[in-house]
């Protein structure tokens, strides 16, 4: 089996033509990705729900929009946060993704986490791909690979991050930033 280049860090953005409607349009963080799979969120799939509303001990601290997010379609009765906190070292609870993006423990006490937090996401599930899925889904062209920006995951109109994130790339990539949602009509 050939080593897996990591991706962790980066971000997934859905090609038009990506047929899954769980993905639609999805720009997702890939918090973990190795030969034994892939793992992120969906930043981009807020739902009406109040993070106080299933977190209130943590929804003084989630940025706006303060609802929980759409993470992925598997496990969506389990919650990730997702916190961006500056600096060379992150507080107890707080474990590193990639640059300042990091995961909370949220059975930690908010209280040790708040004075150092950015911003926070609270994610309900996550996206998940086996051995060799992804790449194989890169390889048929689902999905473009991006750096991401710490502002990505608190981005306050996620609605637009799709556009966004492919707008502000430096490639013929930005141009898919103005393909029309449904193309049928153009």
């Amino acid at each position: 089996m050939t080593e897996v280049s990591s991706l962790t860090g980066r971000l997934l953005v859905a090609a038009p033509a990506l047929a899954d409607p769980n993905f639609d349009r999805a720009v997702v963080l890939l918090l973990d990705h190795d030969e034994e799979g892939s793992l992120g969120v969906i930043l981009n799939r807020p739902t009406p729900v109040g993070v106080g509303d299933i977190l209130a001990p943590w929804a003084g601290l989630a940025g706006e929009p303060d609802v929980v997010f759409q993470g992925g379609p598997v496990s969506l009765d389990s919650a990730l946060g997702v916190a961006v906190i500056p600096g060379d070292h992150g507080p107890l609870g707080w474990r590193r993704v990639h640059g300042a993006i990091g995961l909370v423990d949220l059975e930690t006490p908010p209280e040790l986490l708040a004075a150092a937090l950015g911003s926070l996401r609270i994610f309900a599930g996550y996206a998940g791909w086996g051995p060799g899925q992804l790449e194989a889904e890169l390889g048929d062209g689902a999905w473009y690979v991006v750096e991401s920006e710490p502002g990505d995951v608190s981005s306050p109109r996620p609605e637009h991050l799709w556009r966004a994130v492919l707008r502000r790339q430096r490639s013929e990539l930005a141009m898919i930033a103005t393909y029309p949602d449904d193309p049928s009509l153009n």
